[in-house]
């Protein structure tokens, strides 16, 4: 598993989301609190950042239902 695969995956999913519409470097990287150059450097394969490996092992371990209800629990906290 690459991670630049990982993020390249996201990223489009959250551009179909939109609508097709497309989200900048500059955007995705504002939206998450970091500079562009990271996540340029992670959507590059630049950088891996290994907390994120781990997590994406971890949702890989799960169902599709417990996928949405830890998302949606991991949303909560956000608030």
């Amino acid at each position: 598993m690459k991670i630049d695969d990982l993020f390249n995956i996201l990223h489009n999913s959250l551009e179909s989301k939109n609508n097709g519409k497309k989200i900048s470097l500059k955007e995705m990287a504002l939206s998450l609190g970091i500079s562009m150059r990271t996540y340029q450097d992670w959507k590059l394969g630049r950088a891996k950042p290994q907390a994120a490996r781990v997590v994406m092992k971890m949702l890989g371990q799960l169902d599709d239902e417990e996928i949405i209800r830890a998302v949606r629990k991991i949303n909560k906290l956000e608030d």
